[in-house]
């Protein structure tokens, strides 16, 4: 009866030892998650940011004001332009 006992009382207290250790990788495992999750959160709040800069450094009328500005670039004038189509090799005029 004594090996009996002592032997559940191993069992019980390797059970509780196994529960403590779950705990603990469980309460590691949701830390890190949600630092992934923050992590996620302001990359996809600086992606965001990314794209409105984007947006604004590549807007069509700043494009045209520097080209003019910096590079001395003007808008051809009608009789110089030159349309192509895609279905004929030579260009229009």
């Amino acid at each position: 009866m004594m090996r009996l006992a002592l032997v559940l009382l191993a069992v019980v207290v390797l059970s509780a030892l196994g529960v403590v250790k779950l705990q603990y990788q469980s309460r590691k495992l949701v830390t890190a998650q949600e630092r992934e999750q923050s992590h996620t959160h302001a990359l996809e709040t600086e992606w965001t940011q990314l794209q409105l800069e984007n947006s604004t450094w590549a807007a069509p009328a700043r494009v045209e004001k520097i080209a003019h500005e910096r590079l001395g670039m003007v808008t051809p004038a009608r009789d110089n332009l030159v349309s192509l189509d895609s279905a004929s090799p030579e260009p229009a005029r």
